[in-house]
């Protein structure tokens, strides 16, 4: 029997397991679930060592770290799949059709709370090393675990995890999946991610707030003034008016504009999806190239004055306003973040007082897209989907690839098997069953392709 006989073989089982690891509440962000998160992590740790895979539960600042090696030869690359046993809270309750932790079937989806993030995903990669040990008898390359328990609280603990353990965990590529497919049926390798920087600002005024009759005309109104500045930061045409914004700004190569005509792409279905009336973006530029390949500034909330019921005349003392700027390769946060600081400075009146909180941010990353990973990947996932994958970009930021760059020094494939609309984070949450077990021929398929890389 060979391995991808063995996955079609144990469908039905690969199932029932999969909804046991959905059974565990590990809800990483509430304390009363801390015994939960300790279930999960010794769950995991039972099916490596149920496969003769050595697992160690290895603590953390916070939930702990599930680890597991498999070693075939010194001949044959090592692949380090990263994955995350925790889940999101499952407010609100009444929205959901079943208990978040009773996993039922409806419409060819398994429906739980962490059945496309991250559970049912990266169990597909421990089914898939288990389908060669089950068989053959030794996986056809290196393999080693990280399921971490923090991923959904914004994994902070990770990081300095890497740097301590720096080598314990050498490898030659990492692996994750905990993302989607550009569509239904559409397989895709994700090979960028947008960085991001973040920063609050405040303008001050008067030392407190004024009646708007007595002094209204005579002082300058921070939310007025804050007001201004925002709609300074960007034009009518969606161009960003930061002094040096876009000086190291990466142009998409003629391959990625190749990958991008490729894509089933609707313009119009892609507004209908988000509600919008009309799609708005910097001019000269696809909906696609704005999300994907293109930096961003947003102004995520705005803050000042009285927000009670009924009228309150005054002019508030202060306002503030938290803004995001989505970053593209070659940029880097704390550079934006200068460039914000250094506009605002330049725009901001002498009537009221500026401050500026410099919340950091993550760096883009992008795979190499000429390498021979990308090219395994992709017969990976031909072999398991039965269909050539898209090549598509990301333009959320997920930090740890970062970590793994920095850290590690190690590129990462990015081979999400879930779908857009699975509700992750929502009520509802769920998985194509068809795409899990997909996602299992697939792992599978990718030990071997990998296996033939010369690192």
């Amino acid at each position: 029997m060979t391995p991808l006989e063995y996955l079609k073989e144990n469908e039905s089982k690969s199932l029932d397991q999969l909804k046991d690891l959905l059974r565990i509440p590990s809800v990483s962000a509430q304390s009363k679930h801390k015994d939960d998160m300790i279930t999960c992590a010794n769950w995991v740790s039972d099916y490596l060592k149920n496969l003769g895979i050595k697992p160690e539960i290895m603590e953390t600042g916070g939930h702990p770290v599930v680890f597991g090696e498999y070693h075939a030869s010194d001949d044959v690359p090592t692949v380090l799949i990263y994955g995350h046993y925790d889940v999101q809270p499952t407010d609100p309750l009444d929205l959901w059709k079943t208990g978040p932790f009773d996993p039922i079937e409806e419409n060819g989806y398994i429906l739980a709370r962490g059945a496309t993030d991250d559970k049912g995903q990266f169990f597909a990669h421990l089914k898939g090393i288990e389908s060669y040990l089950k068989t053959v008898g030794k996986a056809p390359i290196n393999v080693k675990f990280l399921i971490e328990g923090e991923e959904e609280v914004h994994s902070e603990n990770l990081p300095p995890f890497i740097e301590k353990h720096k080598e314990k965990l050498k490898a030659d590529i990492v692996l994750i999946s905990d993302g989607g497919q550009f569509g239904i049926d559409m397989p895709a390798i994700n090979y960028g991610l947008r960085g991001i920087a973040a920063a609050e600002i405040k303008v001050t005024g008067p030392d407190r707030d004024l009646h708007s009759g007595s002094f209204g005309g005579s002082v300058a109104n921070p939310i007025n003034v804050l007001a201004q500045m925002i709609a300074k930061l960007q034009d009518e045409d969606g161009k960003i008016a930061i002094d040096g914004f876009y000086k190291d700004v990466y142009t998409a190569t003629d391959w990625e504009k190749e990958q991008f005509t490729k894509l089933p792409f609707d313009a119009e279905e892609y507004r209908k999806s988000t509600g919008s009336i009309k799609l708005f973006g910097e001019k000269g530029y696809s909906p696609l190239e704005h999300t994907w390949v293109r930096p961003t500034l947003d102004c995520n909330g705005i803050t000042g004055g009285y927000q009670g019921e009924g009228a309150k005349t005054i002019i508030p003392s202060w306002a503030s306003a938290k803004i995001t700027m989505r970053l593209v390769p070659d940029m880097t946060p704390d550079d934006i973040l200068d460039k914000l600081e250094a506009y605002l400075k330049k725009i901001c009146p002498d009537t009221v007082t500026l401050e500026i909180d410099k919340m950091g941010g993550a760096n883009p990353v992008q795979v190499p897209t000429d390498g021979p990973w990308l090219d395994a990947a992709a017969k990976a996932i031909k072999t398991g989907f039965g269909k050539e994958p898209f090549f598509t970009k990301e333009g959320g930021s997920i930090p740890i690839v970062e970590s793994f760059k920095i850290i590690l020094g190690l590129d990462t494939l990015l081979v999400g098997f879930g779908q857009h609309d699975d509700n992750a984070h929502s009520p509802n949450e769920r998985f194509l069953i068809n795409d899990f077990h997909r996602g299992c021929r697939t792992s599978a398929a990718l030990l071997e392709e990998l296996s033939k890389v010369k690192a």
